[in-house]
């Protein structure tokens, strides 16, 4: 294990990311409005610097594996489906996932998907099916954050008064990648830093770790914390849903910090709101026990302490299931968040939610939402989640000590990465009052015998094909005065030296990988995006009809300090680039050993843009990295790549070939020649089950 950085190092390390903060804007749309570049934090009132952006201005991006630099649309069942998880029942796809008239969009459709997966318990192959079609894009490994002000415009999906699907905006630490299990499993939702030798075994990478191992840090407690910006539940009921207070009612949203540990004892009962005081009968007795729950939350607007749902046990595992959970090792996570109530415009237009997120011991999570201004005889009125926002309602609050008192967790401190997603799930938003007569696990829309299972309206919704989730912008401020603001410092990287990922990440890359029948085709977690190459006819195919404007030129032109003055006068100098790239039929140079090939009609990327049809622009994770820092020197870096012109190639290999003759003459002694059957090993174990190919009846983008 290599040495740990020292903190003179690590204190220089974190001066240089305050300047990289404010001065690089890798991560930063050139589209982003100048007016957009900075925030004002709505709980300190300072001044907060954008440092990433995605418009989604560009038409018809595509977010497969290796296409965005900054985005990954996957191509896989979710996990979540097992015994222990939340019933998932979508395949998500990365054709569902694309960019439409200035929105990022992620469509939900009825859609069979089948595959053979083996059944390593049963021993036997299974046929797997997924009847919805879903998208979910993430930005894990290629773009992470610890604190600041997350801004996020978006279109809910469906319909508000139809339960059924689950849209979500969130964020996970980077240990976890949402969907792998394996991944996640013991690292979720851990934020505690203390040495409990009861919960040691628990929490995978524990504060009572004394030897940490992958560039972990000694006596450093770990994990995949999830924070979540907004989760909504469709749906209609008659007035408020009993149980919250002020009451809610459908559709509402969560805005939730998923923690561990939780609180083991006397918790509230799911349904209720926690008891703040004991209730005292008559002769003086204790009637009822004070339920445990969170002091000090802060809530307001159309808001109640959500009563549905506390947290979940992880309690030790079941064979069948993707991971492994002995008795010591299952633990409690708590859900701590609230249920605010929506209307029928958040499925119509956009609306904009925002999160300020302060790190760490002494930091804080504050939730807020637009309003709608309404002026009248009465005066000026206030009234939420309807038409263009006006001002903002502080919709839900958590101190860092409202966790440190009761189980001693802190806010969230991970390096995080963004998640954007729609599930379909038999345990969110879908009927609980099924007749006795309806089929057991029976939700396929192509079958009336499940109608009973499904909302009525539901399936006719998805077969529409126009059920889907739009977002405007997404949008991420920081500050660069760590003084200005409660907690820890802000960092942006997925693998800073504070908390390093990679090499953990690196180690168990197995974890963060799909399941057979699809991680045959993988070989990484991640594929490299190339810059060009993909086929086209025109340039249209590579983005180069696509024109923007170039806010980022025109903002470095000048300083930071003149933002607000100058704004105006550098809207002069906004100009219109042609971005993308050209359709071309070159014959590509260099290659292998400097060989010539003709490559067809491929995209060739401008100066900027990257990905198979430079759709997307072209953005660098240059952050310091706890992994890169670690590593030694590799003497075969300073060797320069080799390129032989094509000439020099073809003697080599006519001489290799008469070696080749030659050795084998003199090993065989000229008689028996080399025979190649003797060194063909058989690589598949015996009764090793051969691997299947793929069926799939649509999803043809997997």
């Amino acid at each position: 294990m290599f040495p740990s950085i020292s903190h003179a190092t690590m204190g220089s390390l974190m001066l240089i990311l305050a300047i990289i903060r404010i001065s690089s804007g890798s991560f930063i749309d050139i589209e982003t409005p100048l007016d957009k570049r900075t925030t004002t934090s709505l709980i300190d009132g300072t001044t907060y610097h954008l440092v990433m952006s995605d418009e989604f201005n560009v038409e018809n991006r595509t977010f497969k594996d290796g296409h965005d630099p900054l985005w990954t649309a996957l191509d896989k069942s979710d996990d979540d489906a097992s015994s222990a998880g939340g019933g998932s029942m979508q395949f998500y796809n990365s054709s569902a996932v694309t960019t439409k008239n200035g929105f990022l969009r992620i469509g939900t459709y009825l859609e069979r998907t089948e595959w053979n997966r083996y059944d390593h318990i049963k021993k036997e192959w299974k046929h797997e099916i997924k009847n919805f079609t879903s998208g979910m894009v993430q930005s894990w490994e290629k773009f992470c954050f610890t604190g600041g002000i997350v801004e996020v415009d978006v279109i809910f999906p469906g319909e508000a008064y139809i339960g059924g699907l689950w849209p979500a905006i969130w964020m996970l630490g980077n240990l976890g990648r949402a969907t792998y299990e394996p991944s996640t499993n013991n690292l979720w939702p851990w934020s505690y830093n203390k040495c409990d030798r009861e919960l040691q075994q628990a929490q995978t990478i524990s504060a009572c770790n004394a030897q940490n191992h992958y560039g972990m840090h000694p006596n450093q407690g770990r994990g995949a914390t999830e924070i979540d910006i907004v989760e909504v539940m469709t749906g209609s009921s008659d007035g408020p849903i009993p149980g919250t207070k002020p009451g809610v009612s459908y559709p509402y949203c969560d805005m939730t910090l998923q923690v561990a540990p939780g609180v083991t004892k006397n918790r509230p009962q799911s349904g209720a709101l926690p008891k703040r005081k004991n209730v005292l009968s008559k002769n003086g007795h204790t009637e009822f026990l004070a339920d445990t729950w969170y002091d000090g939350l802060m809530y307001a607007g159309n808001t109640s302490i959500n009563p549905f749902f506390y947290g979940t046990y992880m309690a030790e595992t079941k064979p069948n299931e993707p991971v492994s959970r002995t008795k010591k090792q299952a633990f409690q996570a708590d859900a701590v968040g609230v249920v605010h109530e929506l209307t029928p415009a958040h499925f119509e237009k956009p609306h904009t939610f925002r999160l300020e997120w302060q790190p760490g011991r002494g930091g804080r999570l504050d939730w807020f939402v637009k309003s709608y201004k309404i002026e009248n005889e009465n005066g000026t009125m206030y009234v939420e989640g309807d038409g263009k926002g006006e001002e903002w309602v502080h919709a839900f609050g958590i101190e860092d000590k409202s966790l440190e008192e009761l189980t001693g967790s802190q806010i969230p401190i991970e390096p995080s990465y963004f998640i954007m997603n729609v599930a379909v799930s038999s345990t969110w938003g879908f009927p609980y009052d099924r007749p006795d007569w309806c089929p057991k696990d029976c939700f396929d829309c192509a079958n009336p015998q499940c109608a009973c299972s499904f909302y009525p309206g539901y399936c006719q919704m998805l077969e529409s094909g126009k059920t889907a989730m739009y977002i405007d912008h997404i949008r991420l401020y920081q500050s660069s005065d760590d003084s200005a603001h409660v907690g820890q410092p802000h960092t942006l990287g997925c693998d800073p030296p504070e908390y390093p990922t990679k090499e953990w990440i690196e180690g168990h890359y197995y974890h963060y990988m799909r399941n057979p029948p699809f991680s045959f085709e993988d070989t990484r977690p991640l594929r490299k995006v190339p810059r060009g190459g993909g086929t086209c006819t025109s340039d249209a195919d590579c983005g180069g009809n696509v024109l923007r404007k170039n806010f980022t030129a025109a903002f470095e032109k000048s300083s930071i300090s003149d933002v607000s003055t100058r704004a105006g006068r550098r809207l002069e100098s906004v100009k219109e680039v042609r971005g993308g790239g050209k359709c071309s039929s070159e014959v590509a140079h260099g290659g292998l050993f400097g060989l010539e090939s003709f490559m067809g009609s491929v995209c060739v990327c401008e100066e900027g843009f990257t990905g198979p049809h430079c759709m997307s622009q072209d953005m660098k994770d240059t952050f310091p990295s706890a992994y890169e820092l670690n590593a030694p020197l590799s003497p075969f870096r300073a060797i320069p790549n080799i390129a032989l012109p094509g000439f020099m190639f073809a003697i080599l290999s006519i001489m290799s070939f008469f070696l080749i003759l030659y050795l084998n003459w003199k090993v065989n002694g000229e008689k028996k020649p080399l025979e190649s059957k003797h060194l063909i090993k058989s690589s598949r174990r015996k009764n090793e089950p051969s691997k299947p190919s793929i069926s799939l009846v649509t999803g043809n983008n997997i």
